[in-house]
C-alpha cells in the first residue's frame, strides 16, 4: 500500500510482512541499524521521496528512500507487533519523517487485527517523536534501559514520567536542553487521527 502525504513530499509503503521475509539494503554510512534491515525475520516499511515532489533533494539513490522501519510479532503475544528498528537518513532527521512512517506502519498493522503495537526507545528524541505518532509510555523498561511505548496510548498522563526517567541519566548537553524545554509540558498533539490517502494496495 502506497501513501503520498503531500505536506511532506513523501510516499510510504509496507514492502513486506514478517512471514514474507523481505530484505532491505541500506547505506550504513547514512542509516543507523542498516545491518538489521537485511535480516528476513522482520517486516519492512519505508518512506521515500514522492516521484512528483518538487524542490526536494534527489541524492538518496534510485529508490529515493529516506526512512525505514523493521517490525515483527511479539514472541509470546500474537496480538502484539513490535517496531524493532526505526532509521532515518542522516540528512533528513528532525523533519518528522520517522514519526510519520511510524504512524503509517502502525495503522497498517492494526488493519491486520493486531490489538497493540509496541516499541522500545533509548533516547528522549525518539520518545517524543513516538508520542506524535500516537504512542504512549507504558511505565515499563527493558533490560537494555529502553522505555516501552504502546499504541493505542495506554495512559496519556505518563508523558512526563518517561521524560523523568531520561532526566535521571547521563545526558548530552543537547539532550539536557531538549528535556528542559519539555519540562511541565503536555504530550505533543498526535497526528494519529489525520486521514491517510491510499493510492495502491498490496
Amino acid at each position: 500500500m502506497w501513501v503520498a502525504p503531500k505536506r511532506m513530499g513523501m510516499e510510504y509503503a509496507v514492502l513486506g510482512w514478517p512471514d514474507e521475509g523481505p530484505k532491505l539494503r541500506l547505506d550504513y554510512e547514512r542509516f543507523s541499524y542498516a545491518g538489521k534491515f537485511v535480516m528476513s525475520n522482520t517486516g519492512k516499511a519505508v518512506a521515500r521521496i514522492s516521484r512528483d515532489a518538487v524542490g526536494l533533494p534527489v541524492n538518496y539513490g534510485d529508490d529515493r528512500l529516506v526512512a525505514a522501519i523493521a517490525f515483527n510479532e511479539d514472541r509470546t503475544d500474537d496480538g502484539t507487533m513490535w517496531l524493532r528498528y526505526v532509521t532515518v537518513h542522516a540528512d533528513r532527521r528532525g523533519e518528522g519523517i520517522g514519526s510519520e512512517l511510524a504512524r503509517f506502519t502502525t495503522r497498517r498493522i492494526h488493519e491486520r487485527d493486531y490489538q497493540r503495537v509496541k516499541i522500545a526507545v533509548n533516547n528522549p528524541y525518539a520518545y517524543h517523536a513516538l508520542y506524535r505518532a500516537g504512542f504512549g509510555f507504558t511505565g515499563e523498561e527493558t533490560g537494555l534501559a529502553e522505555l516501552v511505548l504502546e499504541h493505542p496510548n495506554p495512559e496519556t498522563e505518563r508523558y512526563q514520567d518517561g521524560l523523568d526517567v531520561y532526566r535521571a541519566r547521563d545526558l548530552s548537553t543537547n539532550e539536557e536542553e531538549f528535556l528542559a524545554a519539555k519540562e511541565g509540558r503536555r504530550p505533543p498533539q498526535s497526528d494519529d487521527s489525520r486521514p491517510v490517502e491510499r493510492s495502491e494496495d498490496r
